[in-house]
């Protein structure tokens, strides 16, 4: 596992300009709970700030990111992270923009997740001595006296209040647990908690989460009359308006190279849409803002340039600089013009095994679609290849067996749609 590394001359620059500067250029300001004085904080010297992250999958995927992103622009200039995991807020589930209750999670299953996280945090974040640490909120939620808490500090939060935070109203629609109602007030309680044991004055989070950040601020105020300070960033969408990460199982992408692998996970940035390449460069790589804008401004063959450049800083941070490039080298073999024996001699291609004796003796083509992984069943990949969108070495595949009579340099080169190929290699 790749560690992140030491700050470069450029992020040692712009770690003397404020780093509020840098999160607005960088468009990641969308709400601050007091500009002027968060501005005079971050200028006066080093302080811890935190973002929340809850475990309720062994991967991070990409809604996950922008967070992520901010967290390590933030500690490139000169902040402390303090990346928390909700252990215990994973217990009760967060309903913010959620139709339904998350599933109830074990202990160990929340633990588990939570050391996958780390591990890939550690691609973005420095732990090191002094650097960024990870904190799991079943610390101090799981040992709370509930009439105590209440008492303490259940008087500070209004019902009226919170019945108009946006965080409620859809699951109001559709019902919402006493369970999930009390998320609130443990969240806000996080921040109260990391300020008293690691000094954390300042909570990021995206913009649906601005009630949540800003009850937490406001809990320190009454609590020990002390500043704190709420930040959050506009959501990403994409192309359709759909939030990043909204998804929550089919057509996911994730970290874990076992979900997503390298070659996808760069597919995914190669193609976004041609209007988001800016605004993905900035959010997403770690690249100068002017060059970003010099690339994004580029038409034609430049815009091309700039969505490859995007898809390899993306692929590297995630999964480091040898799998960004052999997934760059498979799309370049893909679509880049290679013959047809080229490509199935390259390894650099998605890649599947498969027994030479299933073959030999011949396999539908609907099976073979299934087993490559480009459909879901038997009859997703019959209606694919009826419609037309199935090919085989780069000819339209018809509903026929397929035999060790196809192979080309001893694989098959199967092609779903216009951008999804997988190599598939007869032992």
């Amino acid at each position: 596992m790749a560690i992140a590394t030491a700050p470069t001359d450029a992020q040692a620059n712009a770690a003397q300009r404020n780093a509020y500067d840098v999160l607005q250029e960088r468009g990641l300001v969308y709400q601050c709970s007091d500009e002027a004085g968060l501005r005079q904080q971050l200028a006066a010297g080093q302080i811890s700030f935190y973002h929340g992250i809850d475990p309720t999958a062994d991967s991070l995927h990409i809604g996950h990111l922008v967070g992520v992103m901010a967290m390590a622009r933030l500690q490139r200039c000169g902040l402390r992270p303090v990346a928390l995991v909700g252990g215990g807020t994973t217990m009760i589930g967060d309903p913010t923009d959620k139709t339904a209750a998350r599933r109830i999670m074990t202990r160990e299953e929340i633990d588990a997740n939570a050391q996958a996280i780390k591990g890939q945090l550690s691609r973005f974040l420095d732990f090191g001595p002094g650097g960024a640490i990870m904190v799991d909120n079943a610390e101090w939620l799981l040992a709370l006296n509930y009439i105590a808490f209440l008492r303490d500090y259940g008087r500070y939060f209004s019902v009226n209040e919170m019945l108009r935070m946006e965080t409620y109203k859809t699951r109001l629609e559709t019902g919402l647990s006493f369970l999930e109602f009390n998320y609130a007030l443990l969240q806000a309680y996080d921040f109260l908690e990391l300020y008293r044991r690691h000094g954390c004055t300042l909570q990021i989070g995206g913009s649906d989460q601005w009630s949540n950040v800003l009850a937490g601020a406001n809990l320190i105020k009454r609590c020990e009359s002390a500043e704190a300070y709420a930040l959050t960033w506009p959501l990403v969408s994409d192309a359709s308006g759909q939030k990043m990460g909204k998804s929550q199982a089919s057509g996911q992408v994730w970290l874990d190279p076992d979900k997503t692998s390298p070659y996808d996970y760069y597919q995914h940035w190669v193609n976004v849409d041609d209007s988001q390449v800016e605004r993905m460069l900035m959010t997403y790589t770690f690249l100068p803002a002017d060059e970003v804008r010099a690339l994004a401004t580029d038409p034609g063959a430049g815009l091309r340039r700039a969505k490859e450049t995007l898809a390899f800083e993306a692929t590297t941070l995630a999964h480091g600089e040898d799998e960004a490039r052999k997934a760059q080298a498979s799309a370049r073999a893909l679509f880049g013009g290679a013959s047809l024996d080229e490509v199935a001699e390259s390894e650099a291609v998605p890649t599947v095994e498969m027994p030479a004796a299933r073959l030999e003796a011949g396999l539908p083509a609907a099976d073979l679609l299934v087993d490559a992984g480009l459909a879901d069943s038997k009859g997703a990949a019959r209606r694919l290849i009826d419609g037309g969108g199935a090919y085989l070495n780069n000819e339209r595949l018809e509903q026929r067996a397929v035999t060790s009579a196809d192979l080309l340099q001893g694989a098959l080169l199967l092609r779903a749609g216009k951008k999804r190929y997988v190599r598939v290699v007869a032992r």
